[in-house]
């Protein structure tokens, strides 16, 4: 909690008056402008604490007109009326005046990075830059006129990469620190950020007639608005680049901005607000208007949202009526609004997070209590988060706000309400005082007797005599801290300790070296004192003598923990054995860790409040212990007491911490910088048991409550804390006229002490002891320190102690010295429970604790549990709510035990309608009213429900009131009653005609029950018919020689029933036809084939066999097979051998009557390989069987799919080659994996057109390759390479073949070596003679020649090369070289040697023509027509073009 005090300025003369102030965005510095009539102006620069920062002012002749602070430095420009502008730097003590150019009033001056725009009345313009080493050039950098009063200037900042290439630009150019950012990546304090250079600025100008212009870095200047009225304000929205100008009257203009300057008009709107007054305007988050025209609201526009609304004041908060709205400034780091008021009140609104409410409206901004000052604000303006500068133009005030101080000590409580006001609290006497000082209160000390307060310079003793607090004396003092024991006062100064009495006599100084640093904190509990110093030293004095002695050495935290900075706060235990210290690490950081230094033992152990753990020398630890320690987690503590009297019990807060990393969780590295998270009220009060034995004992935690401001400290059995403001209690009147004073303490009982508030001091250090040991986990000590205790009722509030920490354990045993058998009964059987809430919950309700019973099963989600608490706790609504949200299980019997529940206290009426909720209303309501019978009789009337008539029907019939209950009988439509009073009454027409029309069985029944007593056997086979009960109809035709109607009950009875009546009839040896049918439509297939066997019925035989299947009797099924066979239907014979499981008989029958095998047929005939049946052998021959069947049928591929699953391989291959399925075929083969397998499909593959497939070729290469063929694989290259010959001349690639073959031949292990031999002979030969052709083919012609008539001496030529391709290359060869002679003769003897092949095939016939030519030859072209040419690729069929073929590796 926070106070503002209000610091008044002193103006530099008397009739100074105030006319502007100008906070420093960075510094604490505040510029004030004063004008006098008679004095002229001046500009003084102030502290935060409004104390004149010495020679730092300047004063003129003239009155100051603006004031404008450079955004980084500690410079201050100021404007004055007669053009003149000072430069005043606060930081190097220098006051210098710039060579102006402007003889008129100063109406703008504005920075924008190293440079400053200033402009006067008369329009004049100047920019001035400023140099490296700090001060502004004398003349300035560009000027300009625009012959018009000068508004306001507003700098359009650059977009990213306009500011990147600035910025690399200024960088080229020298400037060290632009460089800097450029390379950001050398400096971590330096980042990428948007500024202006030296070398481009924009800005806007609006001059006083409107005119609104867009400048660039040369000052020419583009026009962009003309408005109707000057202008007010400009703001710049940046993220979507638009320049907002508001004008004197309100009217808001938005232009759209381009990147060359050019305007384009988006909207024009007018502002709600007051005309006439001088608006403050403001603009907030980049897209928030905020404005104040002297009205008592504050408008606000939302220009991304487009939504507006209106904040007002509240008078209940101290607010008058008609209360203006003068001024406003907004304070962005802690987002709150100040508003100053013309009744001298200070307006504050806090911004509320956007994930508690709603995200737009007012709704997010919540007012505060007002400051009050004196004068009407005029003027008010933030400067850092913690002080406001307000101007009335009289005087000007900062308001510096400060934490509130507090103190507990000796069961007194001070909390400071006000910067002069204390409200003392003596809480043992439940009083309340409320002390007003003479000072502004920085710090205060209480104690049983007096109150010490001091401001840092002077300390002021109140002792509280009889009912009042009284001054006795103050002393000058400058000291920050101050602690009081007895009748001592301890003050700190440089280096030492001072000890004064009351009065502000020294006594005693209690000295420290310069190494252990200057003491800067102070603690007191008990009889000692602990001092902190500023170098991280503390030091332990005991107070129990006369004079202060050392109870501990000096001791260097730093030195003991490393990376501990210096020492936050510093608390010591009532007998001096322990100081806790909370620490700041050397980053400046509040260290997560809590320090204990044992002076006994002269260690430092700590508890970890980021992960919840604790470095101790020895540490008990037990589950109870551990989930404690899970919710301490990215905490930091805060604050920290030991009890006054309890040296082992401590008390702190812990807030949680948000880490700058992005990782969160705790178990990061602890060097993470992490900083407090002030926004959330997320804090833990914990309390501690810190002993040597046991270590640092977590022993409580919670949440603090909403209500509480702060921890305050602990004095067993209460922790204390400070109120939140508004949440004190309302002044009331005790007596008439004296106004009681608000309580500002509140307390929270330990929770092992509740109710137990005011026990005496053995009951109380019993329980402390019983926590103790509780905590630790030895619970046979802790039994042992309260055994002793008779009371009855610390027992009942130690076992309701118990329902707060589930200790269930713990309250068996209080229960059993509470002797409350019931409820230890009770909690044992709620032990089956699963949830630990709920058997708790048990135990809350045998104390009476229904409330927290309540919560505790709504927590663990029991509501069927819930529901039967608010039962028995007479809560019916809620019973009933809980039932229907969520157990809606019980919901009926709910409403019935409400309903029972209005019953037995006499609302009839009410309980009526939760009857009929609970559907028990048939029963329960004719109860209720059984002594009321009329009443009972306008009931059943009214509601129309069946079961009422029936249940008033049978009522009237047992009255004998038969004509009545018949007609409520009917109205029921309950016929077996309307048939059963008909017949009583002897009316058989009636009840039959009632049993023909309903059709109702059990109506039917009855009747045909009495239609037998009176042996009127039709009517009753009919009624029985009707009804369904065939047996009974049955049993009446058997008797009366019923056949015709027999039959056609047994069809339509059950299986029983047509047994029944198959046998009457077989017995009977009459209509046997009818016999058979029923044992067939019974089931019983073997007695109906036996007897139409017997009695040679073939139609019904047939039509039996049809139905039988695998689940048949096997002797039956063969028996039936037998018969087809006989009569020549051999595919159901088939069938019911199949079935009958005899496939060597269901075979042979296909065999022998060439009966065609369906794949049905074969899936049924074969047997699973784990079968039972067969052996795997047989299996396999069964298998086999069937495919060669399949095979001779010409189903190759189920032959295939047979042999296959016999494991016969190759069959299945020769099958599935007949079936010439190529696809299958490869596909087969590749899966089989078997040598002969790829064999065959490589033989079959190559009697197909390979040569038009390639893959077809790759296949055979593959499966010959892989049956390690490669013989074969040889002579497939070997026919590749005649077809290459044969079909396309192509010898290259017949060379290829070739050669492919000879090396398979030579890798071949044939069984005759003289074969291979013989083989690879010829190859070679092959392969020479080839090459030889080929060479000549290439060679010229006279080489040419020479080779084709050495190869025609060849004697195996025609094994390699075909003769016509020599003779057709050696014609060639001479035609080309004109010797058409030996050309000719060589054609000639072509013929001679093939006479049947047309000589066109080998030698082009264009060729011969030359050759005839020239001999003057006849050529006969009919002749070569005639010729059968032998695959010539001239034919007059096209031919496919083929792929060509590699024969390569």
């Amino acid at each position: 909690m926070a106070v503002y005090f209000d610091l008044r300025v002193q103006a530099p003369f008397p009739a100074a008056s105030p006319s502007l102030i100008s906070w420093h965005r960075h510094h604490s510095l505040l510029a004030v402008g004063y004008i006098s009539s008679s004095d002229g102006g001046s500009v003084d620069i102030y502290t935060e604490l409004g104390e004149h920062v010495p020679d730092a002012f300047v004063t003129r002749s003239s009155h100051p007109t603006v004031l404008s602070w450079h955004p980084t430095k500690r410079m201050l420009v100021a404007g004055w009326t007669v053009g003149e502008v000072v430069v005043l730097n606060e930081q190097d003590k220098e006051v210098y005046t710039l060579q102006t150019i402007h003889n008129t009033e100063i109406t703008v001056l504005e920075w924008s990075a190293g440079y400053l725009v200033s402009a006067d009345t008369n329009g004049t313009l100047a920019v001035w830059r400023l140099e490296q080493r700090g001060r502004i050039q004398a003349s300035p950098l560009l000027t300009n006129s625009y012959h018009k009063q000068i508004t306001h200037c507003l700098f359009k900042p650059l977009s990213p990469n306009e500011d990147l290439v600035q910025l690399a630009k200024a960088a080229v150019s020298g400037d060290e620190k632009a460089l800097d950012m450029f390379n950001w990546t050398k400096s971590e304090k330096m980042t990428p950020m948007k500024t202006t250079t030296q070398q481009e600025f924009h800005f806007f100008l609006s001059a006083k007639d409107g005119s609104v212009y867009f400048v660039n870095e040369q000052l020419k200047n583009t026009p962009i608005a003309t408005m109707n009225s000057p202008i007010k304000r400009m703001f710049f929205m940046e993220k979507k680049s638009v320049l907002i100008i508001i004008t004197e009257n309100l009217l808001l203009s938005q232009f759209f901005i381009g990147t060359d300057g050019n305007a384009e008009e988006i909207s024009k709107v007018k502002l709600s607000g007051k005309m006439g007054q001088t608006a403050d305007i403001l603009w907030v988050d980049n897209s928030l208007l905020i404005t104040a025209t002297g009205e008592n609201v504050i408008r606000f526009w939302d220009l991304e949202r487009e939504d507006n609304y209106a904040l007002s004041l509240d008078e209940q908060l101290g607010f008058e009526a008609g209360e203006a709205l003068n001024c406003i400034s907004y304070c962005s780091a802690k987002a709150i609004l100040a508003a100053g008021t013309s009744k001298g009140r200070v307006a504050m609104w806090s911004k509320q997070s956007q994930k508690s409410v709603r995200s737009d409206g007012k709704d997010i901004w919540k007012l505060q209590t007002p400051t009050e000052l004196e004068e009407n604000i005029l003027q008010i303006q933030w400067g850092s988060p913690r002080n406001l500068a307000i101007n009335s133009f009289t005087s000007v005030l900062i308001l510096s706000e400060q934490v509130m101080s507090a103190h507990l000590h000796q069961q007194v409580a001070a909390i400071q309400v006000a910067p002069t006001q204390l409200n003392v609290t003596y809480i043992n006497t439940e009083t309340t005082h409320n002390l007003r000082t003479d000072v502004y209160i920085k710090g205060v000390f209480v104690t049983k007797s007096i109150v010490v307060v001091w401001n840092g310079k002077t300390v002021t003793v109140y002792e509280l005599t009889g009912p009042t607090l009284t001054n006795s004396g103050s002393f000058s003092c400058e000291s920050p801290v101050l602690v009081v024991h007895e009748e001592n006062i301890y003050t700190v100064e440089t280096n030492r300790v001072q000890i004064w009495t009351l009065q502000g006599t020294v006594k005693q100084l209690l000295p420290f070296s310069e190494t252990e640093g200057n003491p800067c904190m102070l603690d007191i509990c008990g009889h000692f004192l602990a001092v902190a110093t500023d170098t991280a030293h503390f030091k332990i004095f005991d107070l129990s003598r006369r004079e202060a002695k050392a109870h501990s050495n000096c001791i260097n935290l730093s030195q003991m923990v490393p990376g501990v900075g210096s020492i936050a706060s510093l608390k010591c235990n009532s007998n001096g054995s322990k100081v806790s210290i909370l620490a700041n690490r050397s980053d400046g950081n509040l260290d997560s860790k809590m320090y204990f230094y044992d002076v006994e033992l002269d260690t430092v152990t700590y508890f970890d409040f980021w992960n919840g753990e604790a470095e101790q020398e020895e540490t008990s630890h037990n589950s109870d212990i551990d989930n404690k320690k899970k919710v301490l987690l990215d905490r930091v503590p805060v604050s920290h007491f030991w009890d006054e009297t309890e040296p082992r019990l401590l008390v702190c807060e812990a807030m949680l911490a948000l880490p700058n990393s992005t990782n969160s969780s705790p178990k990061h590295q602890m060097d993470q910088r992490g900083e407090i998270h002030r926004g959330k009220e997320d804090i833990l009060v914990m309390s501690f048991f810190s002993t040597q034995e046991h270590g640092l004992l977590v022993q409580e935690s919670f949440s603090r409550p909403a209500a509480f401001q702060s921890l305050l400290g602990l004095e067993i059995p209460h922790y204390f804390f400070t109120k939140k403001p508004g949440e004190e209690e309302k002044a009331t009147e005790s007596e008439v006229g004296t106004p009681r004073i608000p309580q500002m303490v509140a307390k929270k009982s330990l929770r092992d002490f509740v109710g137990l508030e005011e026990c005496d001091k053995a009951t109380r250090e019993a329980m402390l002891n019983f926590s103790f040991y509780l905590t630790v986990g030895d619970m046979d000590e802790a039994f042992k320190s309260i055994k002793l205790i008779k009371s009855e009722a610390v027992w009942e509030n130690m076992a309701r102690m118990c329902v707060k920490t589930r200790r269930l354990d713990v309250a068996k045993v209080c229960l059993g010295n509470m002797g409350h058998a019931r409820g230890a009964k009770a909690l044992r059987e709620a032990e089956q429970e699963p949830e630990v809430e709920a058997r708790v919950a048990m135990l809350a309700v045998q104390l009476g604790m229904l409330e927290d019973a309540e919560k505790l099963y709504k927590n663990c989600q029991r509501y069927d549990l819930l529901n039967k608490l608010y039962q028995c706790w007479g809560q019916w609504q809620k019973a009933i709510e809980t039932a229907e949200s969520h157990d809606r299980i019980h919901l009926r019997s709910t409403y019935y035990n409400y309903a029972k529940h209005l019953e037995a206290i006499g609302e009839h009426s009410s309980s009526l309608l939760f009857y009929e909720k609970s559907d028990t209303h048939r029963f329960e309501v004719p109860r209720l009213f059984l002594d009321d019978p009329q009443a009972l009789e306008e009931y059943i009337n009214q509601k129309k429900d069946k079961g009422l008539w029936k249940w008033w029907a049978q009522y009237l019939e047992s009255q004998s009131n038969l004509d009545t209950a018949l007609k409520y009988y009917e109205m029921a439509q309950d016929y077996l009653s309307l048939v059963r009073v008909h017949c009583f009454l002897g009316n058989i027409p009636k009840a039959a005609e009632i049993a023909n029309e309903t059709g109702n069985g059990a109506a039917s029944y009855h009747l045909a029950r009495h239609y037998e007593s009176q042996e009127e056997v039709k009517q009753a086979v009919h009624f029985y018919t009707r009804a369904q009960a065939f047996n009974n109809a049955i049993r009446l035709c058997k008797e009366n020689n019923m056949d015709d109607q027999l039959m056609n009950l047994a069809l339509l009875s059950s299986p029983e029933d047509m047994m029944e009546a198959a046998r009457f009839y077989e017995e009977k040896g009459e209509q046997m036809d009818r016999a058979v049918m029923l044992y067939h439509k019974s089931g019983h297939f073997s007695k109906a084939l036996e007897l139409a066997f017997s009695t040679e019925q073939f139609a019904a035989l047939q039509q039996i066999a049809e139905e039988l299947d695998e689940n048949s009797d096997p002797a039956l099924l063969a028996r039936c097979s037998d018969f087809f066979i006989e009569h020549n239907q051999f595919e159901k014979a088939v069938e019911l051998l199949l079935a009958a499981k005899k496939y060597y008989d269901a075979l042979q029958l296909c065999l022998e009557q060439n009966l065609i095998i369906t794949e049905d047929m074969a899936e049924k005939m074969t047997v699973s390989k784990n079968s039972k049946e067969l052996s795997e052998e047989a299996r396999r021959e069964l298998l086999e069987g069937i495919a060669d069947c399949c095979m001779r049928q010409g189903n190759y591929h189920l032959a295939t799919k047979k042999y296959t699953q016999a494991g016969n391989k190759l069959k299945a291959m020769r099958s599935l080659l007949k079936s010439g399925d190529t696809e299958k075929i490869v596909f087969f083969a590749g899966v089989s994996r078997q040598k002969e397998i790829y064999i065959m499909a490589a033989n079959y593959l190559q009697s197909l057109d390979w040569r038009k497939d390639p893959e077809i070729m790759k296949n055979i290469i593959s499966f010959y390759t892989k049956g390690r063929a490669l013989d074969l694989l040889a002579g497939f290259y070997d026919a590749c390479a005649q077809v290459e010959i044969d079909e396309y001349q192509s010898y290259e690639k017949a060379l290829g073949a070739l050669s492919e073959a000879y090396k398979c031949l030579s890798k071949a292990k044939m069984r005759s070596p003289e074969d291979q031999e013989r083989k690879l002979s010829d190859m070679q030969s092959k392969i020479t003679l080839v090459t030889r052709f080929i060479q000549a083919r290439r060679a010229d012609s006279q080489e040419a020649v020479k080779q084709c008539e050495l190869l025609l001496e060849e004697p195996d030529l025609d094994s390699a090369i075909r003769i016509g391709d020599v003779y057709g290359l050696l014609v060639e060869n001479y035609a080309q070289q004109n010797n058409f002679q030996q050309a000719y003769q060589y054609l000639e003897e072509m013929r001679s040697k093939m006479p049947t092949v047309n000589l066109t095939y080998y030698v082009p016939q264009s060729t011969m023509e030359v050759v005839h030519r020239a001999l003057s030859i006849p050529f006969n072209r009919q002749s070569l027509s005639e010729h059968v040419r032998h695959n010539s690729v001239e034919d007059s069929e096209e031919v496919e073009e083929l792929p060509e073929m590699d024969y390569g590796d």
